[in-house]
């Protein structure tokens, strides 16, 4: 269908800020551009806690997210978007408030280190770590370590991806249900939404092809299953899955085709394309309608997944 007529609002504004694209620039002035970007401000919450907690290479920052209610309550730990390069704590705030509110869980937000000064594996290292901290805690946090989710957009559902994944292999944390929102899936550019969103719907080709230079140790690591899950032989034994895809976004096709994966290895999944939405529509739910509508479909979906306490 064609562009969405907020969809297309957005990129006004956005082509207003001037800012530069970034792959045309360093890490540190795409992360200070990215800060100019507006944000919508997520729910009150009960609690919000920063902490520091131990990671594989440093102390892993994280915030917690903490609702209404006696508890205890499901546990989501949430991965930003940001191409493993851009991205923090402020910039996850506003979805992480309102899949708190929306699913009635503590959620943790993970500030993964990111690339370039911190590459393959650092940030599913961390994201995983973090996770598995989240297991081992959820007494202290007013938690249910046996309703465990993970989620992410963008890079962050990438990651999701990846933890779920890794704690298969490694019999680590037992996770429930996994909410990837527009996942980087697959290092690969030539997909038919690659070519018909190359460019002009935020997220560009260009910018991906940066995105993961600077991610990647080595050009073999496009085919480590943890940096590309699409990349994994079997998908067997994951938790069940909502996949969130936009059609004018590059990454529709590789999101779609892990969705399909799930499905073909008998993992309950449901795949959403919401149509004549752009990349990054998840997080703008005060300008997007269908953002609003993804935001309650998570949330439904991460609350039939935990169940009852």
């Amino acid at each position: 269908m064609p562009l969405d007529p907020q969809a297309q609002s957005v990129l006004d504004v956005v082509a207003a800020l001037n800012l530069p694209a970034n792959h045309t620039v360093s890490p540190d002035e795409a992360r200070a551009n990215a800060k100019m970007r507006p944000r919508a401000e997520g729910p009150e919450v009960a609690k919000v806690e920063d902490r520091l907690i131990p990671g594989p290479g440093t102390d892993i920052p994280v915030r917690i997210y903490t609702p209404a209610g006696p508890g205890p309550f499901p546990i989501l730990a949430w991965f930003h978007g940001g191409g493993w390069v851009v991205g923090d704590l402020d910039s996850a705030d506003g979805a992480a408030r309102k899949l708190t509110v929306g699913a009635n869980s503590v959620t943790i937000s993970v500030d993964y280190r990111l690339a370039p000064e911190t590459k393959f594996p650092g940030a599913s290292d961390d994201c995983y770590t973090a996770t598995a901290w989240a297991a081992r805690h959820a007494t202290e946090l007013n938690g249910d370590a046996s309703r465990l989710a993970v989620g992410g957009d963008s890079a962050g559902g990438n990651l999701a991806a990846a933890v779920s994944l890794m704690a298969r292999d490694r019999q680590g944390p037992s996770i429930v249900f996994q909410l990837l929102i527009y996942p980087v899936t697959d290092c690969d550019f030539t997909t038919a939404s690659y070519t018909n969103n190359a460019e002009g719907y935020l997220l560009s080709k260009a910018s991906m092809e940066w995105y993961w230079d600077h991610y990647l140790s080595h050009p073999s690591d496009a085919s480590n299953p943890y940096a590309a899950p699409l990349q994994a032989k079997d998908l067997s034994g994951l938790p069940p899955a909502l996949v969130v895809t936009a059609e004018y976004d590059p990454l529709c096709d590789e999101g779609e085709a892990y969705g399909a994966r799930l499905k073909a290895a008998g993992i309950p999944t449901v795949c959403t394309r919401y149509d004549g939405m752009i990349h990054g529509f998840f997080g703008m739910w005060a300008a997007l309608n269908q953002g609003q509508q993804a935001i309650d479909e998570a949330s439904a979906a991460l609350r039939q997944a935990f169940g009852p306490a």
